[in-house]
Formats: C-alpha cells, structure tokens, sequence
C-alpha cells in the first residue's frame, strides 16, 4: 500500500512562489510515474505535471510551462512541484498522485492512470 501526503500550500500574492511536496510512504517513488493536479474552485480536476519513472521524462500543461518545475528526491521518497510566477487562475486544491506499473520512461496526463492520491493540498494567490 501506498500513502501519498501533500505539503507547503498555503496563501500567496501574485508573483510569488511556493513549493508543494508529496510524501510517499510505503513503496519507493523510483517505482512510480508520479503526477501533480489541481482542482479550481467550481471545476473538474486537471493535469499540471507528470514526471516518469525513470525520473527524466516531464510533461506540463501549456498553463505552468516555463513557471512550474516538478521534481524528485528519491533518498526522501518525495516529489515536488516548484510553482513559480504564481497567478490567480493558479488558485486550486493541488493533489499528487502515483501510477504503478509503469513504462519507465512514460509520462502520464489522464487522471484514470493513477492509482494512488494524496488528500490535496489549497494553493490560493490573490491579485
């Protein structure tokens, strides 16, 4: 079994940065393709970030490019998602999510892929 604990929401301005990070308990992330979502107020969850399990491969949707970063520290057993440049429409429960059984160099965009999820985490910016 696999427990996923997200971190570091919170309250920021515009323009500002926060890093959120998924704890993983149970089996090493360097089995899992890992991946960021978020859930706008009054919207349907959507993908922000995958990352491989190999650790090498990343997607981002169009939205976050060049602004966030998700990465992984596998003595820790934690991903992250550096969100930088941050905008009112960023405001969003975040949640991470792990896939098991995976090709090692594939990302993974479609919520239905993951089998595992965190319990989110509000990320508000206020203009």
């Amino acid at each position: 079994q696999v427990q996923l604990v997200e971190s570091g929401g919170g309250l920021v301005q515009a323009g500002g940065s926060l890093r959120l990070a998924c704890a993983s308990s149970g089996r090493t992330i360097r089995t899992f393709a890992m991946g960021w979502f978020r859930q706008p107020p009054g919207k349907e969850r959507e993908i922000v970030a995958a990352l491989s399990a190999s650790g090498t491969d990343t997607y981002y949707t169009d939205s976050v490019k060049g602004r966030f970063t998700i990465s992984r520290d596998t003595a820790k057993n934690t991903v992250y998602l550096q969100m930088n440049s941050l905008k009112p429409e960023d405001t969003a429960v975040y949640y991470c999510a792990a896939k098991g059984a995976v090709s090692y160099y594939v990302t993974y965009a479609r919520q239905g892929s993951y089998d595992y999820w965190g319990q989110g985490t509000q990320v508000t910016v206020s203009s």
